[in-house]
């Protein structure tokens, strides 16, 4: 469907284009960093972060501006009525249950992937994830997966830096597409310490009815002993069942 452009609320697309500018290594940003940030000019990103901050969706410490937990009631919102969620959720908790590591199901947005159910079973990585949630998906197992069922990832790829999060990630586009290619041919990826250092993971599309990768499954490891190809054994076959049990419900 095409939107006519006399239709776009012009003040509502700038604030929505604000609030996605704080992320998690910016939590904190003056009017200047929003501006250069969105793009915007100052006096509009300053009315914007000033609405937000009357409507108690921002704090305002004369400085700097934070989003407040009323943004989460916009996400909680989107969470709320997605049938994926409430789906995966019983069958995440009983695999981590069983297998003794945590597991999450995430979809692709963008460049990113947001972690839409989630079982902890122990604490994995530094930051703590939940639904809602976002990781960049050049590195992560979910992330990689979901772009190699992608026609054509490359753009996505290209649209920023990659930035190395530990020695051991692949900042290297070219080098991240034959990857993908291999994630393409075998079903499954595996990631070993790109994300954070002691990190591993292994996931799996998750398929609907007319073959489509509409989200990813994983679970996040701590570094053992054993050697990273080993994870397949023992891991893939329990999340292939959940991928054949859940394309028979995904429309």
């Amino acid at each position: 469907m095409t939107i006519a452009e006399r239709d776009i609320m012009g003040g509502l697309a700038k604030g929505l284009l604000v609030i996605e500018t704080f992320t998690a290594d910016r939590p904190r940003q003056s009017i200047a960093e929003v501006a250069a940030t969105s793009g915007l000019d100052r006096a509009t990103a300053r009315r914007c972060l000033l609405t937000l901050a009357h409507q108690g969706y921002a704090d305002y410490d004369g400085k700097f501006f934070a989003l407040t937990p009323r943004v989460l009631r916009l996400g909680s919102a989107c969470l709320a009525t997605m049938p994926l969620p409430q789906m995966v959720q019983p069958l995440l908790d009983e695999i981590s249950d069983r297998m003794g590591e945590s597991s999450s199901v995430a979809i692709l947005d963008g460049d990113e992937i947001v972690y839409v159910a989630r079982a902890a079973q122990r604490k994995v990585m530094s930051i703590a994830l939940m639904p809602g949630s976002r990781l960049p998906a050049y590195c992560t197992s979910m992330g990689r997966v979901m772009l190699a069922a992608l026609p054509e990832a490359e753009p996505i790829l290209r649209q920023r830096p990659l930035p190395a999060r530990t020695p051991h990630t692949l900042t290297d586009v070219n080098a991240i597409l034959s990857e993908l290619a291999r994630i393409r041919a075998q079903g499954y990826a595996l990631i070993d310490q790109e994300v954070e250092i002691g990190l591993r993971s292994i996931a799996i599309p998750l398929v609907n009815m007319r073959n489509k990768v509409v989200a990813a499954l994983n679970f996040g490891l701590p570094v053992r002993g054993e050697a990273v190809d080993d994870l397949v054994a023992t891991y893939l076959p329990p999340m292939l069942r959940i991928q054949a049990e859940l394309k028979r419900v995904l429309r």
